[in-house]
């Protein structure tokens, strides 16, 4: 692409001359011949240090806010690189969110990747192809892909909407994180719908935001983005996060008032399936079943309902959907023979394995089997949190590995045991986890609820430093093909 083109979305028209742009880069390491590198400040390097590294490399251009070392290439200067290298990377990329693909963002403290695959498992009952960006990876089809960010930078956004537009995807649903907000990573495109699950204290310190103002600040920028915003109608900081908004507002909630109201939430059971089900009335009168459990859904279901009739999304097609949604490694169910549930999550810390244990409870098995590990080189505090909740809320632990890094497992399970010990549940040790998950599927009884945590959507187990194959789905039938 022409660099003057790519300017004219920085709104610059003249005093550089025309080069062919091969690519943007953002770290020199990757510059090569042809390339316009882009000097972005992080917490832990300073581009601007690296633009005559990227010039040696080949970069012919340099995008920079104030003077770089760049001998030979043409550098332009703007006021803030993050919003210059969005605006030119949806250039590059051909702008796929104005005309090829419609964006949905959802941001919020919790239930951002639930909301958003609920979105999806709607969209796509109802015809429409619709792609994921968020926390799992990226979702085109049945193709994943990792990412190292809940929201990566701007550049692989506008290469993965591209990508999903490519593919035939005519939505994608894109989980919206404070920190991609805070950075520009999803400016300079417009949402379709933007959508506001909750807030509550999260990402504070450190290089993510000083305090809960800012929090609540990045959060809020995407309603400024969006057309419409479907927002949480019974959430306190509503007030703060639509102050300076300027999309229309759609309100949903249990509470009194909203464009959207749930009512008579109420549990799900049938063989193999824990779930939620609820009215709807306001803005749609329907009778909704959700096929994922917990009370707390219900709101992420109304949101996902309230975007999906903003589109004009058919109320079968939301249903279909919400029956059948699945979100890999949250609370998702995998078939096994028996009449047991089975369930896979990544709960891996004690805030998210009391809430699993916690909701789980609510649906009286006749026993709760939580099989957990814990990682390793990460504080040792986790361990002992994680044994306690575990022994205080299961009726059974089965205590194995999880990624012990270079740690060695015993050890970190006799952190585990250490929390264990100060309530009276049973427990056992199996440090092979594909043993413990053996154990699992042949001693599991009529009634009961077996979670396997901490794995959830990783297909990997870490150990000294090495990658390992190890997806629990696929372990899981391996083990039942045996044991048949």
């Amino acid at each position: 692409m022409k660099l003057l083109k790519l300017l004219a979305s920085l709104g610059i028209s003249e005093g550089f001359r025309e080069e062919e742009i091969g690519d943007i880069v953002y770290d020199s390491r990757r510059a090569k011949p042809g390339s316009l590198f882009v000097c972005i400040r992080g917490s832990a390097s300073d581009g601007h240090r690296y633009a005559e590294a990227a010039v040696r490399a080949g970069a012919v251009a340099v995008v920079a806010e104030e003077p770089v070392e760049a001998p030979g290439a043409q550098v332009v200067t703007v006021e803030d690189t993050r919003k210059a290298l969005a605006l030119l990377s949806a250039a590059y990329f051909g702008k796929p969110a104005q005309g090829d693909i419609k964006v949905i963002g959802v941001t919020g403290t919790k239930g951002k990747t639930t909301t958003a695959y609920m979105l999806r498992a709607m969209l796509e009952a109802a015809g429409h192809k619709t792609g994921v960006m968020g926390t799992i990876g990226v979702l085109i089809g049945e193709e994943s892909t990792p990412l190292d960010n809940t929201t990566p930078i701007s550049y692989e956004v506008q290469k993965y909407l591209r990508a999903m537009a490519d593919a035939g995807c005519e939505y994608c649903v894109m989980e919206a994180s404070s920190i991609g907000l805070k950075d520009y990573r999803v400016y300079g495109f417009p949402f379709e719908v933007g959508v506001f699950t909750n807030f509550s204290e999260d990402h504070i310190g450190g290089v993510e935001h000083k305090d809960m103002q800012e929090y609540l600040e990045s959060k809020a920028r995407l309603f400024s983005l969006c057309k419409t915003g479907v927002v949480n109608g019974d959430d306190p900081n509503l007030p703060g996060l639509l102050a300076q908004s300027t999309c229309e507002v759609k309100t949903y909630g249990f509470g009194a008032g909203v464009w959207l109201q749930g009512k008579d939430c109420r549990h799900l059971t049938r063989p193999g399936l824990l779930g939620i089900a609820f009215e709807t009335h306001g803005a749609l009168s329907a009778t909704i079943e959700v096929g994922i459990p917990g009370r707390f859904n219900a709101y992420n279901a109304l949101a996902a309902i309230g975007c999906c009739q903003v589109l004009g999304i058919p109320l079968e097609a939301m249903q279909k959907g919400l029956r059948e949604v699945k979100v890999k490694g949250r609370v998702e169910p995998v078939p096994v023979p028996g009449n047991f549930t089975l369930l896979l999550d990544y709960a891996h810390n004690a805030l998210s394995m009391e809430s699993l244990l916690t909701t789980l409870r609510e649906y009286h098995p006749k026993r709760l089997i939580c099989l957990f590990g814990a990682g390793g080189n990460r504080p040792k505090v986790r361990r002992y949190e994680m044994g306690e909740v575990s022994g205080r809320l299961a009726d059974l632990s089965v205590i194995t590995a999880d990624n012990s890094r270079f740690e060695n497992v015993m050890d970190i399970i006799e952190d585990i045991k250490t929390g264990m010990k100060k309530t009276d549940g049973e427990y056992l040790v199996i440090p092979d986890r594909r043993e413990a998950i053996r154990w699992c599927l042949k001693n599991a009884g009529e009634g009961d609820i077996v979670v396997l945590a901490g794995k959830g959507h990783e297909d990997y187990q870490e150990i000294e430093g090495k990658k390992y194959p190890f997806d629990e789905r696929v372990v899981i039938k391996e083990l039942l093909e045996e044991m048949a």
